[in-house]
């Protein structure tokens, strides 16, 4: 299937826009991991799709860490499919801003902090046995741990081990698939979705 593509303008109708965050629906699955983002970019609130940019190295990573089975192509928007696929290994997904922007430094402090107790409370909610967010820099500013390091946090999170992992945004140039896969899959493995290598 080509890949969809969006015109400046189309992206830009998406500015402020909400993606709903992937979450178990049926009462037998159960949230064992969940990947928090900074916030939607455009392209993933066009597709309503988590991490869709095609420039976006998630599902690559995740694919590479054995987190994942199959393929996923946001780009063109999950399918319903790659959905019932991520929640039947218990992987949800959510944002710490919920609305969607060019680059998460259009974002204030204050929407972060607001985030972060958002998040708290979803994960009272939810119950996943890992959170996993991906950001250093958003996470400190959302908890107020200007000196947080990634990993494993001391603290959990609402009962959930709480994890920072890397951000797969192609503008990361510090990391690659290869490391983000690395650091994905030791998450999943905490999280008892792949076992321990």
């Amino acid at each position: 299937m080509p890949r969809r593509t969006f015109s400046r303008a189309e992206l830009e109708s998406f500015r402020d826009a909400e993606v709903p965050d992937l979450l178990p629906v049926a009462p037998g699955d159960r949230l064992r991991l969940l990947f928090v983002g900074i916030n939607p970019g455009l392209w993933t609130a066009a597709t309503s799709t988590h991490f869709a940019h095609p420039g976006n190295r998630f599902y690559p990573a995740l694919l590479m860490g054995g987190v994942i089975e199959s393929p996923v192509d946001p780009a063109n928007g999950m399918t319903d499919a790659d959905r019932a696929m991520m929640r039947a290994r218990g992987i949800g997904i959510t944002n710490l801003v919920r609305r969607a922007t060019v680059k998460a430094s259009e974002l204030t402090a204050a929407e972060l902090r607001e985030g972060g107790a958002a998040l708290t409370a979803l994960v009272e909610r939810e119950r996943p046995r890992v959170v996993a967010v991906a950001g250093i820099t958003a996470y400190r500013t959302a908890f107020k741990l200007p000196k947080a390091l990634p990993g494993r946090q001391p603290e959990d999170l609402a009962g959930a081990e709480l994890w920072v992992v890397p951000n797969p945004s192609g503008l990361n140039a510090h990391e690659t698939v290869a490391t983000l896969a690395d650091a994905y899959r030791k998450v999943a493995e905490a999280a008892g979705i792949v076992s321990v290598a």
